[in-house]
């Protein structure tokens, strides 16, 4: 029978732990993690002569990391929630740290693609975080910091973007890795000072069948979608990948069912709540892909040819700023709104603001200073909504699956992402590609390609709202957690046990999370008496 991991920390270490301090080592390792992903844009046109390969080879630099960013994310989630989520954390962020270094020494493609595979294993430490997160704050401060940490994968993206650009313009590209390797050293000396080890573990056996399978999925997937614009949609090649996807998706889910310690609880996964949010997460994924690179490709892209607005690479990457700076600042904001009106109202307010925003820079975009419009107020509704998922996440899965259950909510946002890229980086090529061949004409048209992408991402966010409408709705009582009886229900050996909860022996603090410290069967264990003593008396 495997058994909830009662160890704990000791309570002094616990009460070290300052919730600020643990907020804002956790918020540092995400935005780490997630400036790491736009670090080589500024550098694209350049990698061909830098790494003395073929154009064609050089867009691997970006699509390994997004490959093994997508197998690790859900792997890192349950070794975490077996092992420790601090631990697989160090190890995540550790792998980060040795990706960049790898990454610095190398002129050459193969040393390059290494570290940054290294890189994309690092991809789970959010979903880790928000876990920790949920085990190790006072429930007082839960919401805002989740909002803070799920807003990381934003924020890190939007303020890296110039701070990479003016480093490779100014300085050497290597010190991009280096100052990567700095600040994941940083963050692996924070989390391994300040943040106490999560007290809650399943134990058991890792699935590596599972995970075989599910590598195999979201490789041919994501691998297929990249090659869109290489092959065309509806190459023989990119419908082989995705009925690969396909069949061995539905082998593996139907493995998964019958497997007794899964990579991912597929009943879990397909309660309406989980379904409907990850689904959810796809769509604004796709919408916060759009501004990331459309925004960035209409500003570079030059006026002669009516498309954009000829400007530099910094001034390009600088415009994208107010959206990281407006998720950080509206982080706080979108907590109280949860606690006040419930993360589905908040999911949908999220993405009736990004709605507005793509709108708007879809028909009235005319002026650079209307780009930073836009990319602020994008950036309110992606950290309202980013906010909003994790919460819903936690409050429906057991306890112990929560860094798993995160994890396939943050590969659920870069689904969407990845079809972003695929679906606007080939409508953006056919427009450059039109432009070239007919100047003339492209001068007369009022809608271009990149109101086209505006408009989709406009679209994604409407579906947004009408999916979030099917999750079900949060009663005011309802506490950020699953019961421990459900939580024991999932457990292997456990589930056929008849549970009372007076038999449950629990210990509750003013954490957001419940431990299990003992379960025994009925027939084992008589009734407690009524009265309990004074130190189990506050329960919530």
């Amino acid at each position: 029978m495997t058994l909830l991991d009662t160890s704990t920390t000791t309570p002094s270490v616990q009460r070290m732990a300052s919730p600020r301090r643990v907020t804002a080592i956790l918020a540092m390792t995400g935005m780490a993690v997630s400036i790491m992903q736009t670090l080589v844009i500024p550098i694209l046109p350049s990698l061909p002569k830098i790494l003395h390969t073929h154009p064609a080879n050089s867009t691997w630099v970006l699509t390994v990391t997004l490959l093994v960013g997508a197998v690790f994310t859900p792997i890192s989630g349950r070794l975490g929630d077996m092992f420790g989520k601090r631990r697989i954390l160090l190890i995540s962020v550790s792998t980060m740290v040795i990706g960049s270094v790898f990454c610095a020494l190398s002129n050459s493609l193969a040393p390059m693609l290494i570290g940054r595979g290294l890189q994309g294993m690092s991809l789970g430490s959010i979903a880790l975080g928000i876990s920790l997160m949920r085990d190790t704050l006072p429930r007082e401060r839960l919401a805002s910091a989740v909002a803070l940490m799920s807003a990381t994968l934003g924020i890190g993206g939007a303020v890296g973007l110039p701070l990479s650009a003016m480093v490779a313009e100014k300085l050497s590209w290597h010190y991009l890795f280096w100052g990567s390797t700095v600040i994941g050293v940083i963050a692996m000396i924070g989390i391994a000072r300040s943040i106490p080890e999560s007290t809650i573990k399943t134990g058991g056996r890792f699935d590596f069948v599972g995970a075989a399978g599910l590598s195999i999925v979201l490789v041919s997937l994501l691998f297929g979608l990249s090659k869109s614009t290489d092959w065309g949609w509806g190459d023989p090649k990119q419908l082989a990948l995705f009925a690969v996807a396909a069949i061995v998706f539905v082998a593996w889910s139907r493995y998964e069912l019958r497997s007794k310690a899964p990579l991912i609880n597929i009943r879990t996964s397909i309660r309406r709540v989980v379904l409907f949010t990850n689904l959810t997460s796809i769509l604004i994924g796709f919408a916060m892909y759009t501004l990331n690179l459309v925004m960035t490709q209409l500003l570079q892209a030059p006026d002669g040819t009516g498309l954009g607005f000829g400007q530099s690479m910094i001034v390009a990457g600088l415009c994208s700023a107010p959206m990281g700076i407006a998720m950080m600042l509206v982080s706080p904001l979108a907590a109280r709104i949860i606690v006040r009106f419930g993360p589905r109202f908040a999911l949908r307010l999220g993405s009736l603001v990004i709605a507005c925003g793509f709108i708007y820079a879809a028909f009235f975009l005319e002026h650079v200073w209307e780009a930073l419009i836009v990319a602020a107020a994008t950036g309110v509704g992606i950290a309202i909504a980013y906010a909003a998922m994790p919460t819903i996440i936690m409050r429906s899965v057991p306890t112990t699956e929560t860094a798993a259950a995160n994890s396939v909510n943050t590969l659920s946002r870069s689904l969407g992402t990845s079809l972003a890229a695929a679906v606007h980086g080939a409508i953006i090529a056919v427009a450059f590609a039109s432009s070239a061949a007919h100047p003339e004409i492209m001068h007369h048209h009022s809608f271009t390609a990149f109101d086209l992408c505006f408009l989709l991402g406009a679209i994604s966010c409407v579906l947004a709202i009408v999916v979030a409408s099917f999750i079900p709705k949060d009663r005011k009582d309802t506490q950020p957690l699953v019961l421990d009886l459900d939580v024991l229900a999932d457990l292997e050996g456990v589930a056929g046990i008849e549970m009372d909860r007076d038999l449950l022996d629990t210990h509750h603090d003013r954490r957001a999370s419940v431990l299990i410290r003992e379960a025994r069967p009925r027939s084992v264990v008589r009734r407690r008496p009524a009265a309990r003593p004074r130190s189990h008396a506050r329960r919530r």
